[in-house]
């Protein structure tokens, strides 16, 4: 049988004002990993949508197993042996194990039989799951084990993984390894699709790198370190980053005091008696998995949720704990949520008007109650310029973005305006090499200019490579705050999953 599985031959996508897809062709072998790398924007992800069947292509064939692939939805392509997990698991919350694993099983089966098929996985690829746990009780590895349970039930021969580590921890990135391991072992495809580069050298077969929607490179791994495959990826070698810690002033301008909070909502993780400070110009990390309080503490720090807290904040001397989002806003404090589509950004606004929601007392878009739309268009422009956003122009509509771009471009907006406290979730979370680089990058200049800045991520190499000071979050609990340089990623690994923590 030939060694070549899926055969991609001049795949075009257009969309308006911008073609995503331009005559992609390469080929995956059989029983191999192929990276398919890529600059947010590049088109990865419009091309696996068309391979999954999500989206019809203008142009172009595929083959796979030698016969013409023409798929017209995702349950054609399970149907096919193509299986894919996505970067944002696809599960509800308020549903158990069984009952998200029957959801996304196409035949009928009975629970019996689900029960013996899962049990027969779980054992063949040491993926053990307990099927009446509700979702919304797992850790972020639970969660993605049962959506590759789910595909697994599919028995798939090509499956695509979409961005698997982005929110796992080291120990659970291991055990990922070796289940891929296991499955390439028994004669099954992976296309991994990632921006972590260290993880496609040491993981992968074959590469695939898509620049401006096109293919610039397909081959072998075997020369390739992750610095070659980045600037294939950008056309250009990144700078190198370094944090220093000289800039940083003894002055505490932000303190957070036993703050707690309780939800009485199986949804919601309880805060729990949290304090830390953070220094003038200092870079202060939060790790930890999801499901842990991260986004209850987000909300409480930017003011979204102050109902029933106990304790303090202060910020510059001035208690701010019941302040809403603008009143912190006032004080020129910036902060980045998770969420950038609806949360960060409204999706049927242009950039220009996004540009204003995220008004301080120095950017001068409002005049005696008159709006400045000549200011903001400036102000778009300088974003997208200095954080390279890939859009057709400040007055295309937010949801017309990728995911990265819109996520440099939210980012930029609050950073352009040098607050002097910045509070982001995950910076770099989903995004290419060059977009990573360049976060990270102007993140540490904003501390050197005097911001203080306070990051919570689950990607540990972001948090050491940016961080001053480093704790973690579980269970509603704060670890002691230490040097980023006095610990190792594997002694925060552990942490994070709440062994050894105090």
């Amino acid at each position: 049988m030939d060694s070549t599985i899926l055969k991609i031959d001049n795949i075009s996508k257009s969309f308006p004002r911008v073609k995503a897809n331009k005559n992609i062709s390469f080929n995956i072998k059989r029983n191999t990993v192929h990276a398919l790398l890529g600059e947010n924007g590049a088109g990865k992800s419009t091309f696996v949508k068309v391979l999954y069947g999500l989206l019809k292509p203008d142009e172009g064939f595929m083959y796979f197993n030698d016969n013409l692939l023409n798929i017209q939805s995702p349950s054609e392509a399970r149907q096919k042996k193509i299986g894919m997990v996505f970067q944002h698991f696809s599960l509800f919350d308020s549903l158990t194990v069984r009952e998200n694993l029957i959801l996304g099983i196409d035949q009928d089966m009975s629970f019996s039989d689900l029960q013996k098929k899962v049990n027969n996985i779980s054992e063949k690829y040491q993926l053990p799951l307990d099927l009446d746990a509700p979702i919304n009780t797992l850790s972020a590895g639970q969660k993605q084990r049962v959506e590759i349970v789910r595909i697994l039930l599919q028995d798939p021969e090509l499956l695509i993984m979409d961005e698997p580590t982005s929110v796992l921890t080291p120990q659970e990135v291991k055990s990922l390894f070796k289940t891929l391991d296991k499955l390439l072992k028994e004669g099954r495809t992976i296309l991994y699709i990632t921006h972590k580069l260290e993880e496609v050298i040491n993981l992968c077969d074959e590469v695939t790198i898509l620049r401006d929607g096109a293919v610039i490179d397909s081959s072998k791994l075997e020369n390739e370190t992750a610095e070659s495959l980045a600037t294939k990826m950008l056309g250009k070698k990144l700078s190198e980053i370094k944090t220093d810690y000289d800039h940083i002033k003894d002055s505490i301008n932000f303190k957070a005091h036993n703050l707690a909070q309780n939800f009485n909502n199986p949804f919601n993780t309880d805060l729990k008696n949290i304090s830390f400070e953070v220094k003038e110009g200092e870079i202060f990390g939060i790790a930890g998995i999801a499901g842990n309080g991260q986004s209850e503490l987000m909300n409480l720090l930017t003011g979204e949720n102050v109902d029933d807290v106990d304790g303090s904040i202060t910020f510059n001397n001035t208690e701010i704990t019941n302040f809403n989002p603008k009143k912190r806003r006032d004080l020129s404090i910036a902060f980045v949520p998770e969420n950038r589509l609806g949360h960060s950004a409204v999706p049927e606004l242009t950039l220009a008007e996004n540009v204003l929601l995220s008004q301080f007392p120095n950017n001068g878009f409002l005049k005696n109650g008159m709006i400045n739309y000549k200011n903001i268009e400036i102000q778009a422009k300088k974003i997208v310029d200095e954080f390279n956003v890939v859009t057709p122009g400040v007055d295309a509509k937010a949801s017309s973005l990728s995911g990265g771009n819109l996520q440099k471009f939210v980012i930029g907006r609050e950073l352009i305006s040098m607050p002097k406290l910045l509070i982001i979730s995950h910076p770099t979370w989903g995004i290419d090499a060059g977009a990573e680089h360049t976060i990270r990058k102007s993140l540490i200049e904003l501390a050197k200019n005097g911001t203080s800045i306070i990051v919570i991520s689950q990607d540990l190499d972001e948090l050491f490579e940016i961080s001053h000071r480093i704790s973690v979050i579980f269970n509603g609990n704060l670890s002691k705050s230490v040097d980023t340089a006095k610990i190792s990623i594997a002694e925060i690994g552990l942490l994070m999953g709440g062994k050894g923590f105090v």
